[in-house]
C-alpha cells in the first residue's frame, strides 16, 4: 500500500499556490492568485482551454458603479399605478408555500413592502382564488386575503396576482371550453379586485395556456384560435384582457406576461414539446421572433393590457425562462443549454441577446424594441439586479430600453434591498449568488427542500426546525462569545450573535476572513458572485461590532484562557488523505491546490460532490480527460448544488467527454493507469496522470471536547460538511440560539 500525499508530489508554482491559499494570502482577483510560476485560472494563454470557452467571452468592466441612480428612482406610471422606482416584484415564490394560507406566507411579501417594494406580484396561490362555483369567498380566505393587502399597504405596496392556466390540450379543445377558461380567468381576477389588489397578470409564456395560443410551434388550430393569423394567436390572451376589463373596470391594471424571443434548445429531439414530424424535420422554424412578440404585444394594447412583462423563451427548460443567466453558471462553457449543447449569443435568438456580462440583464436589448413599439410600460426579467451593476442598469433606463425591472431572487435574498440601494448603502446589499436553490418544485415535500444560500430565512422561518421569526429576538444577558473559524457559517454566526447584543470575537487563523470562498470563486468564476458574497459578511461583521482576529489559530489552552461564555466552532471539514496502492506514477493531488498544479492529460477524480463536479469542469475546461469514480451512488452525485446547476453541470460535461462511475472503488495505479471496480463488479482499466482528492469532507469538532464552557455549537462543514447554504443555515441558527 502506497500512501501518496500532496506533500510528496506537489512542486514548484503548486507548491507556491498552496502555500499562499494555507496563508490565506490568495484573494478572488486575478491579481492575487497569480503565482511565480503559474497563470491564475483568468489569465491562462490563449488556447489553453477548450474551444467552448472562447465562443461567449464576458466583460470585466460591466460592474461600476458612479452615478447617481436617478433614474431607478424616478416615478413610474402604469396604468392607473403611480410608483415612485423602477423595481417591481415579479410573481414568483408562492410554490414554495403550499402549507395553506399561513403568517409565514403572509409575511413573506409584507417583508417586500417593508423592504420598498411598490408594486408586488403574487404568484398563483389557489386558495386565494374565488370558487368557480359562484358561492364566493370564504369568511377565513377573505380576511387572509384583504389582511395581506392590507399590511402591504402599510408600507406603500400594491398587489397583484398572477394567473398562470397551466396549457394542456389546447388542440383539442372547443371554442366553448377555451371561453370558459378566459371567463374563469376574469372571475379570478373580480376576486383578487374584491380582496384589494391593484393589478392582475396573464402568464402568456413557458409551458402556459396563453403562450400554447400564440406560438406556431404548439398551436396547431385552424379555427379562429389557430396560427393562420397574428389575431387569431393572439385571440385568447386578448379575450382575457377584453373580459377582465369588463369585469373589474378600466382602472384595474391588467399586465401580460410573454415570451419575448424564443429559441428552440432541444434541438436534437423533445417529443414532450413537439410532433414527432416537427421533432424531426422543424427543430427551430417555429419560434417566435421578436418581430412576431412585438405584433403580438401590439394586439394585447389595442386589447386594453397596461403593461408588458417581457422574458425569455427557451422551449425546453422552465427556469431558463425566467433565470436565464443560469445559461452562465459554468465557468468556461458560457451558453451552456441544459440540453449538452452550447448557445452561440452573437448567432442564437436572432443575436439579440447581451451575451457578455454573465446573464446580466441579457434581455435588455430586446425589450428595447417592445419599448419603441408599444406605448404602454415594459417590463423585463432575468436577473435584473441594479446593486449588481449599477451603472449598468442605469443607463439602460436611460437610454429608455426598459420601463421598469422585474426581480425576485435580489429582493428574496435581501428583503431591504430597495430600502437599502436608495439610501446607497449598496454594501450593505446581501448579494444573490444564483445558485437556483430557491427554485424548487412544485409539492410541499419539494419545498421543505429548497432554500436561500445567502438568506437563513427564505423557505425555513416558522418552519419545521427552522427559526420561530423573521425578527432578531434580543439577548436577555449580554455573553462573550468566541466564534472559531472565519469562513460562511462562522460569520454568519458572529453577525447575528453580535446583532442580539453578545460580545463577539472571531478567530481565524488564516490571514483573510473567507475560509473556501476565496477558492470557490476562483474555481467557480465570477457567476455566483461569491466574492460579493464574502465581502458583504465581513462588512455585516463591521456593522455588527464583532472583534475579528487573524492569523490567530485556536486550541483548548487559548479557549480557557478566554473563558467565554459560549464558543461556536466553525473551523471547516476535514478530508482524508487517500491512499492507493501502486507506484506512485499518478500523484494524488489535494482538492485546494489543483488549479495551481502541473499534471498530465488524464485525471481521476475521487469524489462526487459539488466541489469534485467544479474540478471536473474546471479541468474539462483546461483540455484535461476527465474520469470521476465515486464510492457514492448515482442518485447522490453533485447534490450539493441545486437540481439546475446539476443539469447544467452533467449534460454539459457528458457532451464534452467527461465519465462518472458511481459506486466505484480505485483499486490500484500503475504505469499511470488506474484500475477501478464498477458497480456492475467488473475491473475497468483508465489513463491516469494524477488523482484529485476530493473524497467528501469529514466532521471536524475534536477541539470541543473537554471544554468547560457553558455553551457549545458546532456549525457548517465542521459538524455536518454540505454546502455554503447549510453552513450559512447553521451559522444563523447558532447566532440565534447562543
Amino acid at each position: 500500500m502506497v500512501k501518496i500525499s500532496r506533500r510528496d508530489f506537489l512542486k514548484g508554482s503548486g507548491a507556491t499556490a498552496l502555500t499562499l491559499m494555507a496563508a490565506g494570502l490568495v484573494g478572488c482577483s486575478a491579481e492575487n492568485t497569480k503565482t511565480p510560476q503559474t497563470t491564475a485560472p483568468a489569465e491562462v494563454p490563449e488556447n489553453d482551454k477548450i474551444a467552448a470557452a472562447y465562443l461567449n467571452p464576458q466583460r470585466e468592466d460591466y460592474r461600476t458603479n458612479t452615478k447617481e441612480l436617478k433614474t431607478l428612482f424616478s416615478p413610474l406610471t402604469v396604468g392607473s399605478l403611480q410608483l415612485s422606482h423602477r423595481m417591481v416584484k415579479s410573481a414568483a415564490g408562492s410554490a414554495t408555500y403550499l402549507a395553506g394560507l399561513t403568517d409565514e406566507l403572509l409575511q413573506y411579501y409584507v417583508n417586500f413592502a417593508k423592504g420598498g417594494v411598490e408594486m408586488i406580484y403574487v404568484e398563483g396561490i389557489a386558495a386565494l382564488e374565488i370558487p368557480a362555483d359562484g358561492s364566493g369567498y370564504d369568511a377565513e380566505t377573505l380576511a387572509f386575503g384583504q389582511k395581506l393587502v392590507a399590511e402591504c399597504a402599510k408600507y406603500g405596496a400594491s398587489l397583484g396576482y398572477q394567473w398562470a392556466q397551466f396549457g394542456a390540450g389546447e388542440n383539442e379543445m372547443t371554442v366553448e371550453q377555451i371561453q370558459a377558461i378566459e371567463d374563469r380567468g376574469a372571475q379570478i381576477a373580480k376576486g383578487m379586485q374584491q380582496l384589494g389588489f391593484k393589478a392582475f397578470e396573464i402568464n402568456a409564456a413557458g409551458f402556459n395556456m396563453g403562450e400554447h395560443f400564440l406560438s406556431r410551434f404548439y398551436n396547431v388550430r385552424t379555427d379562429e384560435y389557430g396560427c393562420t393569423s397574428l389575431e387569431n394567436r393572439a385571440r385568447f390572451v386578448t379575450e382575457c384582457i377584453t373580459k377582465i376589463k369588463e369585469a373589474c373596470g378600466s382602472d384595474f391594471n391588467v399586465q401580460i406576461l410573454i415570451d419575448a424571443i424564443e429559441e428552440n434548445d432541444n434541438v436534437a429531439n423533445n417529443p414532450t414539446l413537439m410532433t414527432l414530424d416537427n421533432a424531426v424535420t422543424t427543430p427551430r422554424t417555429k419560434i417566435t421572433t421578436v418581430e412576431e412578440g412585438i405584433a403580438l404585444a401590439k394586439l394585447f394594447e389595442a386589447a386594453g393590457a397596461d403593461s408588458m412583462h417581457l422574458r425569455l423563451g427557451p422551449l425546453g427548460h422552465h427556469v431558463a425562462q425566467f433565470g436565464s443567466d443560469l445559461y452562465f453558471i459554468l465557468n468556461g462553457i458560457e451558453g451552456a443549454s441544459g440540453f449538452g449543447t452550447q448557445y452561440d449569443f452573437k448567432k442564437h435568438w436572432q443575436g439579440q441577446l447581451i451575451g457578455d456580462t454573465q446573464g446580466a440583464g441579457m434581455l435588455l436589448n430586446v425589450a428595447a424594441r417592445y419599448k419603441a413599439a408599444l406605448s404602454i410600460p415594459c417590463g423585463v426579467v432575468t436577473y435584473m439586479d441594479p446593486a449588481h451593476a449599477p451603472d449598468f442598469f442605469e443607463q439602460a433606463l436611460e437610454d429608455g430600453k426598459a420601463d421598469f425591472f422585474l426581480m425576485t431572487r435580489p429582493l428574496t435574498v435581501d428583503t431591504e434591498y430597495v430600502n437599502k440601494l436608495r439610501e446607497g448603502r449598496i454594501d450593505e446589499i446581501a448579494p444573490c449568488t444564483r445558485c437556483l436553490h430557491c427554485h424548487i418544485g412544485s409539492n410541499e415535500a419539494n419545498a421543505m427542500a429548497g432554500y436561500c444560500r445567502v438568506n437563513a430565512m427564505t423557505q425555513r422561518v416558522m418552519r419545521e426546525g427552522g427559526p420561530a421569526s423573521y425578527d432578531l429576538t434580543p439577548a436577555e444577558k449580554a455573553k462573550k462569545v468566541m466564534v472559531i473559524g472565519g469562513g460562511p457559517a462562522g460569520m454568519e454566526a458572529a453577525r447575528i450573535a453580535a446583532a442580539r447584543g453578545h460580545e463577539v470575537t472571531l478567530y481565524e487563523k488564516k490571514g483573510t476572513l473567507g475560509g473556501l470562498l476565496d477558492f470557490a470563486h476562483t474555481v467557480k468564476g465570477p457567476h455566483e458572485n461569491l466574492q460579493d458574497f464574502k465581502n458583504y459578511l465581513i462588512r455585516q461583521l463591521e456593522i455588527t461590532g464583532v472583534k475579528v482576529e487573524t492569523g490567530v489559530e485556536v486550541d483548548a489552552a487559548k479557549i480557557n484562557a478566554e473563558a467565554p461564555d459560549a464558543v461556536i466552532l466553525a473551523a471547516g471539514g476535514l478530508r482524508d488523505t487517500l491512499k492507493v496502492d501502486g507506484d506512485g506514477s499518478a500523484p494524488v493531488i489535494e482538492m485546494e491546490s489543483f488549479m495551481f498544479t502541473e499534471m498530465g492529460e488524464n485525471v481521476l477524480i475521487y469524489g462526487s460532490n459539488a466541489q469534485a463536479f467544479d474540478a471536473a469542469l474546471w479541468l474539462t475546461v483546461h483540455k484535461k480527460h476527465v474520469t470521476m469514480i465515486t464510492p457514492n451512488a448515482a442518485e447522490e452525485m453533485d447534490m450539493q448544488q441545486s437540481q439546475h446547476a446539476m443539469r447544467m453541470m452533467t449534460t454539459a460535461l457528458y457532451s464534452l467527454g467527461f465519465s462518472a462511475w458511481p459506486k466505484a472503488s480505485l483499486k490500484s495505479v500503475n504505469q499511470n493507469k488506474a484500475v477501478i471496480m464498477t458497480e456492475a463488479g467488473v475491473e475497468m482499466e483508465i489513463a491516469c496522470d494524477a488523482i484529485v482528492n476530493a473524497a467528501d469532507m469529514l466532521p471536524n469538532t475534536s477541539l470541543l471536547e473537554g471544554l468547560s464552557v457553558a455553551e457549545t455549537y458546532a456549525v457548517g462543514d465542521c459538524a455536518t460538511p454540505f454546502n455554503i447554504a447549510k453552513a450559512i443555515h447553521a451559522g444563523n441558527d447558532a447566532g440565534r440560539a447562543v
